[in-house]
């Protein structure tokens, strides 16, 4: 019995999760949750699985969370602290981190120093510290198992193959909600347009940063940590009908691909039960019905972000933890209507550049670019509001 303290329960990655969870009591079980501030969905989630911990965003949403659960016996906490509680819980032997953001870092490196196999579904952990998180995981001889369904996939291309052999690792990308659309066509879409992703239902941070394809900037550096590779052996192609997941070429030209349907259950049900496979009430892959794959190349000044990215990870230092909380900052303000959706490119770019960087930094050093980046950042956005 696998024992799971489940980190940002309440979202997409959450539900899906507990879903896994649900189809295989026998094999899984809940032993702490993590939510934010949905503290009716939490409470129904709590009710089901009967954990020994929840942890929820606020301490007014910890009363509502108690005066919901009436005579339960869970132990419920808040905020960073009870994220981290949650993280290092005693019972739980592994923790699948699915939080939004750069808040993932520090509980990830809780559960990481408790000797807790990861199932990492946040790449901001990576983008933010990669140097951190890994040397730790090494140093603590703790497994990183991939949730993202790119990383998965090449997680699962590399089984029974040396590091050393591979030539290159290809990432795949829909393209987001405008693929099709010109950068002049770009002018005037909305939020609900932006939401509205061709392939895959995910939370609304991640779907706008599919659209501008700083998903995939913050893929190829979470990749460059998980998989010990170079930049330039890190590639991104266009695959409109998000049927292969990622690719890895090796030395001899061969490439192992891995397939199937956008459904993100798959890639978590992976980490859960690796390095076994289980059953799963998906709908299975035809390719028949399928028909034709459309690749295209990436394009650099279309998607000016994932440039950006390759920059920012070459750069090493706090350029990437500038990166992932400038966006944070305008995606959010693209979501409440306060920028228009190229404005995010603009300031994105902006923030970074204004950045001097740390080289080598400590977590307190990245703490403070984070904190930095995201006022320069909202500093930006007034300016450009004038």
């Amino acid at each position: 019995m696998k024992r799971i303290s489940l980190l940002g329960a309440t979202g997409s990655i959450g539900k899906s999760t507990l879903d896994v969870v649900a189809q295989h009591p026998e094999q899984f079980t809940v032993t702490a949750l993590a939510g934010g501030a949905n503290v009716d969905l939490l409470a129904e989630q709590v009710k089901q699985f009967q954990p020994a911990l929840v942890s929820v965003g606020t301490e007014q949403g910890a009363r509502e969370l108690r005066e919901r659960l009436g005579t339960s016996r869970v132990e419920i906490v808040y905020g960073e602290k009870g994220l981290q509680q949650a993280a290092r819980h005693p019972e739980a032997d592994f923790v699948l981190t699915a939080v939004v953001g750069s808040v993932g870092v520090a509980p990830t490196l809780a559960a990481i120093e408790a000797g807790k196999t990861i199932g990492l579904a946040n790449k901001e952990t990576l983008v933010s510290a990669g140097h951190i998180v890994m040397k730790e995981a090494r140093a603590r001889n703790v497994s990183i198992i991939p949730v993202d369904s790119e990383h998965s996939a090449i997680f699962q291309c590399m089984q029974g193959e040396r590091r050393e052999d591979v030539s290159r690792i290809i990432l795949t990308a829909s393209g987001g909600s405008f693929r099709h659309l010109s950068r002049e066509e770009l002018a005037g879409v909305t939020v609900e347009q932006a939401l509205d992703h061709p392939n895959w239902s995910m939370g609304a941070k991640i779907t706008i940063d599919s659209a501008t394809m700083m998903n995939k900037g913050f893929e190829v550096i979470e990749a460059h940590w998980l998989f010990d590779l170079p930049y330039d052996q890190i590639e991104c192609v266009l695959h409109y009908e998000s049927i292969i997941h990622s690719m890895v070429e090796y030395k001899d030209r061969a490439v192992m691909a891995q397939l199937g349907t956008p459904d993100m259950r798959v890639p978590i049900q992976y980490a859960l039960s690796y390095p076994a496979r289980m059953p799963l009430a998906t709908e299975p892959l035809d390719l028949l019905k399928s028909g034709t794959l459309h690749f295209a190349p990436m394009d650099f000044e279309r998607y000016p972000l994932l440039q950006l990215a390759y920059e920012c990870g070459k750069q090493g230092g706090t350029y990437p933890a500038v990166l992932n909380a400038a966006n944070e900052v305008a995606v959010d303000s693209f979501l409440r209507g306060h920028l228009a959706f190229l404005q995010i490119e603009q300031i994105v770019r902006l923030t970074v550049e204004a950045h001097r960087a740390v080289s080598e930094p400590s977590l307190e050093e990245i703490l403070d670019a984070d904190r930095w980046a995201r006022e320069e950042a909202a500093s930006c956005i007034r300016k450009n509001l004038r």
